[in-house]
């Protein structure tokens, strides 16, 4: 998923003896952040990491590549491996295996600076249902949903006694939602049945769509950096408080992003 660095438009009102002073903030004179996404799955590789850089507030969105790097992977086992770049600024593996319970750590060496951060692997968990809901009838992710078609909603059972952390992707027809997020703690809700919409409000389903969701079993840290994305950049209608800024990344050195080790399961179901 490319995570766009989110800079708010600022103006600040100063007012000094019934005299109002406008103090416009230069949004271009930030430096380029490194920009990262790095997972590994307990499934078969190759696993891929992606470098770019931001760029300022007013430029077009498109994010240069950051080529060159020395990425290394390793675990907790003692296998490590050094990643080669296959496209400008896309380093893939070639042999290590995602293994649950081990932990994973990343290393970025780049233009002089190394990025590092660490991942713990958790175990994988089976959803035990996807159920199409006609939006006809009221129903869809959120509370409700004026598009006709279908919303999806995944259930899966939380094991008891252990700490849990979810992120659950949506495919229709094939492709990912990655801007849709949906993660998920099982705080209050431990050793329950834990069911969600997983589609989001504008997305187009109907019958004979082929729809997958994977459920990712994540650290705590990783959810962290999408609990507080999805803060960020949901539209709740004005109901949002949290105020703009850069979502809680596990990577070092002040860059954007994240680096997940999780185990993930997939269900998938044709719209009848």
């Amino acid at each position: 998923m490319n995570i766009k660095n989110l800079i708010p438009a600022v103006l600040l009102l100063i007012t000094l003896s019934s005299c109002t002073k406008v103090i416009n903030v230069d949004l271009n004179s930030a430096n380029p952040n490194m920009v990262v996404d790095a997972e590994i799955a307990d499934q078969p590789g190759p696993y891929k990491v992606s470098l770019t850089k931001t760029v300022n507030f007013s430029d077009d969105n498109i994010f240069p590549a950051v080529s060159g790097a020395v990425i290394v992977l390793s675990d907790n086992a003692g296998n490590s491996e050094t990643l080669a770049e296959t496209s400008p600024g896309n380093y893939t593996s070639a042999h290590l295996q995602g293994v649950v319970g081990r932990t994973y750590n990343i290393s970025i060496n780049t233009n002089g600076k190394t990025y590092t951060a660490v991942s713990t692997m958790p175990a994988a968990l089976t959803l035990d249902s996807l159920v199409a809901d006609s939006t006809d009838k009221g129903n869809g992710f959120g509370g409700g949903s004026k598009k006709s078609g279908f919303s999806i909603r995944a259930a899966f059972s939380d094991p008891p006694g252990v700490t849990n952390y979810y992120r659950l992707v949506e495919y229709v027809n094939n492709v990912p939602n990655y801007d849709n997020i949906v993660v998920i703690s099982d705080k209050l809700r431990d050793g329950t049945s834990i069911g969600t919409y997983v589609t989001r409000r504008d997305t187009a389903i109907h019958k004979g769509d082929t729809i997958t969701v994977s459920l990712q079993c994540i650290d705590a840290n990783v959810y962290e950096y999408f609990r507080t994305l999805d803060q960020i950049t949901s539209d709740q209608g004005g109901l949002q408080t949290t105020s703009p800024g850069n979502p809680t990344s596990n990577l070092s050195n002040n860059a954007l992003g994240f680096f997940s080790a999780y185990a993930v399961r997939s269900k998938t179901i044709v719209i009848q």
